[in-house]
């Protein structure tokens, strides 16, 4: 059995209304154990509410994704080893909501401090390579249109063949790459979304905390840094490329006398 605590679904739509219905089951047939599913949507009268309903172990946020977010993670503490964790069903649909709270938090943890989102250089080998307006990098190692819901087993149902691919190496050894070219970039902070129950694939809450903690500790010596950080599945990622500048450092005024 999956146990679980808090899964928070991203959207209320035709995704988020699947996962949550499956988690659901998978809870009827004893397959998984959480204490709630939160369906966090803008729209009060979104599809997963108005097909599934509250219930006692349901509930439903009417927010905007990255308003839920900095209220729910930024007083956010790691669960405790051996501690059921919560986790969060990404909507392949969505923006790079994890890196856009890493990037929230880092503006608030350095406010008279540069912070930009830079290009991610470099080249993953990937077919599907595509660079969008915000900045963020989307790559896939795809060039087929995948099954939807897909769970990335080791034999991919779209081509009958042996996965042979896994974007977390694929962007771990961009990391090297770009450090043995004299960057110093730390990282990657991935948040890895695997398949975890009845098709449902999630990301721990533990991983977005241990990937603002890396930002913190790339940035706490003052000196330029850049954090890599990805969402990313066995086949697919959006990246970005989080810059500091260095800690302004001015001398202090001479004493009088």
């Amino acid at each position: 059995m999956v146990v679980m605590r808090d899964v928070i679904v991203i959207g209320g739509g035709c995704y988020g209304t699947f996962y949550a219905g499956q988690l659901a089951r998978a809870k009827h047939k004893g397959k998984a154990s959480y204490r709630r599913v939160i369906v966090v949507d803008r729209d009060p009268g979104c599809r997963a509410r108005a097909e599934l309903g509250e219930t006692p172990d349901r509930a439903f946020v009417t927010r905007e994704w990255t308003a839920y977010f900095a209220e729910r993670f930024d007083r956010a503490e790691p669960s405790r080893a051996g501690e059921p964790q919560d986790y969060v069903v990404p909507s392949p649909l969505m923006p790079h909501l994890m890196f856009e709270w890493v990037l929230a938090r880092a503006r608030q943890r350095w406010p008279g401090r540069g912070i930009a989102v830079a290009p991610v250089p470099g080249s993953l080998g990937t077919p599907y390579d595509r660079v969008a307006p915000d900045g963020t990098r989307y790559v896939s190692f795809a060039d087929w249109i995948c099954p939807t819901h897909c769970i990335e087993p080791a034999i991919c149902p779209a081509i009958g063949g042996p996965r042979t691919w896994e974007m977390g190496d694929a962007v771990r050894e961009l990391a090297e790459r770009l450090r043995g070219s004299g960057e110093r970039v730390f990282g990657p902070a991935l948040f890895v979304c695997r398949h975890h129950v009845f098709g449902v694939g999630t990301f721990s809450v533990n991983a977005v905390l241990e990937g603002d903690g890396m930002v913190k500790t790339a940035g706490e010596s003052g000196e330029p840094a850049a954090v890599l950080v990805g969402t990313i599945s066995g086949c697919h990622g959006a990246l970005n490329l989080l810059r500091l500048d260095a800690v302004s450092r001015r001398p202090s005024a001479p004493a009088d006398g």
